[in-house]
């Protein structure tokens, strides 16, 4: 926050604190104090900045009010009598749906950004949310400024999509990004979006702070847990095959062109539940003989769960040993079990116990990663939809007035853009098998369950061999854990782009640890490491 507040000009410095994991941590914590539930840390950046941005003149909007948004301007309005500083506080509330939703920790609806622009108009200086879009902390800013209405649905489709490349700090600067090589990432500068009355911006960052920003970070960002060419919100329907991205100068992207539809008539609600409770062994397996002396614990650890049968059971061996190793680690492979069960017992020292009295009675060099404990909740995380109508989106200004903010009268069930044509293919030549990242990047991500993997071409040649070649049937068979789940391909032309959506392979969600990677953020690098016939004009 001080980075950004003293790197150069600022209008409104945004924070995105939730995701959707964080939605659960939260509602545990207020479990435990029901005056928690919004992030304890933008307090923190607070203390130390928010004089230094009263000084400035710099507005601040945050959805790091979470469960509480109201506990928190409260807090904020403490925090700011103690510093001794003017500062007046609204927030945005009506989200919260979890008396709807027996069962759930906690029921969100993703609101948009009007709200905010409302809190602004009325001359707040620190506006805090609830669960909102992460483009919501964007939108409402913009449309406060230059007095937007519902109807300007291309300029609230421009800052939409200012909004999602800006969401996760540095993933638009370097951070994340295939091709990090190409500059210096040790420390990238945080984005910001310079944006102007018509919804077009330009993407860049502080003069002198590291990363890079160009079109390839910029086109990552777009392509970061998105699905077809329609990326809806509450309030519009932002075109992602619409948008152009422009190098305007160094460290500078111009997005523009961006068209925008009505909104569905349905908002997303984020539902947060328990699931039951998960634990983990991993045993170390080390030297030859690998696949047997994995089938050896497999044998024993079942004989002895089939006592009291956890509802799930998982192994997966990962070969991380090598023949001949010059050190025991990397002579080792590892075996992960993992059991689930909504009865703790089941999952506790059930499993503990069975994996340690096999230390002596094992395979030979028996040892674990570390010692199981008891076993642990996970979260479920599922989507819900509900009218627009039916929340109370509520603006609570500053001097406590409460201002309703109306749903959208037009909006349009959403609906997949037909295909698009695909760009003629390269001349059939040699080719050589090579990884798909010498021609491609890629940024992958988490959408509950669901995982997406946007690819995008290096070139127009790279495009037309890459808009062919990377089918579906293609994908299946470079990830094979996709190869019996739906798997929907999206084609954005001007973006040179490929966007998978893989549904069910995070299992329940993040917050449920399905997989090894259970956020799928290394998916997309997994799958440029796979090797392809390429044709050798490309390479």
């Amino acid at each position: 926050m001080r980075e950004m507040l003293t790197g150069g000009d600022l209008d409104v410095l945004t924070g995105d604190y939730l995701a959707e994991l964080t939605m659960l941590i939260l509602a545990r914590d207020r479990l435990r104090n029901p005056d928690a539930g919004y992030a304890r840390t933008f307090l923190r950046q607070l203390e130390e900045c928010l004089g230094l941005a009263h000084e400035r003149g710099v507005k601040i909007v945050s959805n790091a009010g979470g469960l509480n948004p109201a506990g928190l301007a409260d807090a904020v309005r403490k925090l700011a009598a103690g510093l001794g500083l003017p500062v007046r506080v609204a927030h945005v509330e009506g989200d919260d749906l979890t008396a709807a939703h027996p069962g759930a920790l906690a029921a969100h609806a993703y609101l948009g950004g009007f709200g905010i622009a409302a809190c602004l108009r009325e001359g707040a200086d620190v506006v805090v949310t609830g669960r909102v879009t992460d483009a919501a902390l964007v939108t409402g800013p913009a449309a406060a400024r230059f007095g937007w209405t519902p109807d300007n649905i291309d300029e609230l489709a421009g800052a939409v999509v200012a909004g999602h490349v800006l969401e996760c700090g540095t993933q638009a600067t370097g951070g994340n990004y295939s091709f990090f090589r190409d500059g210096d990432v040790r420390h990238p500068g945080f984005p910001l979006a310079e944006i102007h009355a018509d919804g077009s911006s330009v993407i860049t960052k502080h003069p002198g702070t590291g990363g890079f920003v160009d079109t390839g970070t910029v086109t990552a960002q777009l392509l970061y847990e998105t699905g077809g060419a329609r990326y809806a919100g509450p309030d519009v329907t932002a075109r992602l095959d619409t948008v152009r991205l422009t190098r305007d100068g160094t460290d500078r992207v111009r997005i523009d062109g961006v068209r925008g539809e009505a909104p569905p008539p349905v908002l997303k609600v984020g539902l947060n539940r328990l699931g039951g409770f998960r634990n983990e062994v991993v045993f170390v397996l080390t030297g030859l003989d690998i696949e047997a002396k994995a089938e050896l614990v497999r044998a024993q650890m079942g004989e002895a769960l089939a006592k009291s049968p956890p509802a799930e059971v998982r192994w997966d061996l990962v070969r991380t040993d090598r023949p001949d190793a010059g050190t025991e680690e990397t002579a080792s492979a590892l075996l992960r079990l993992v059991v689930r069960d909504a009865d703790e017992a089941k999952v506790g020292r059930a499993l503990s116990g069975a994996a340690i009295e096999l230390a002596l009675a094992s395979y030979p060099g028996f040892h674990v990663l570390a010692p199981p404990g008891k076993g642990s909740p996970y979260g479920v995380f599922e989507a819900a939809y509900v009218p627009q109508d039916a929340v109370g989106h509520t603006a609570v200004l500053h001097d406590g007035r409460r201002v309703p903010v109306p749903p959208p009268s037009d909006t349009a069930p959403l609906t997949d853009v037909p295909e698009p044509p695909l760009p003629e293919p390269l001349p059939a030549g040699p080719t050589r098998r090579a990884p798909l990242g010498v021609v491609a990047g890629a940024r992958s991500g988490d959408k509950g369950g669901n995982a997406n993997v946007g690819v995008w071409a290096v070139g127009d040649p790279a495009w037309r061999w890459l808009a062919h070649h990377l089918t579906v049937e293609r994908f299946r068979e470079l990830i094979p854990e996709a190869a019996d789940l739906p798997v929907t391909r999206h084609i954005l032309p001007n973006l040179r782009a490929l966007n998978f959506v893989v549904e069910g392979i995070l299992g329940a969600g993040v917050a449920a640890q399905h997989r090894f990677d259970p956020q799928a953020k290394a998916l997309g690098e997994w799958l440029r490491s796979r090797h392809l016939d390429i044709p050798e004009v490309l390479l």
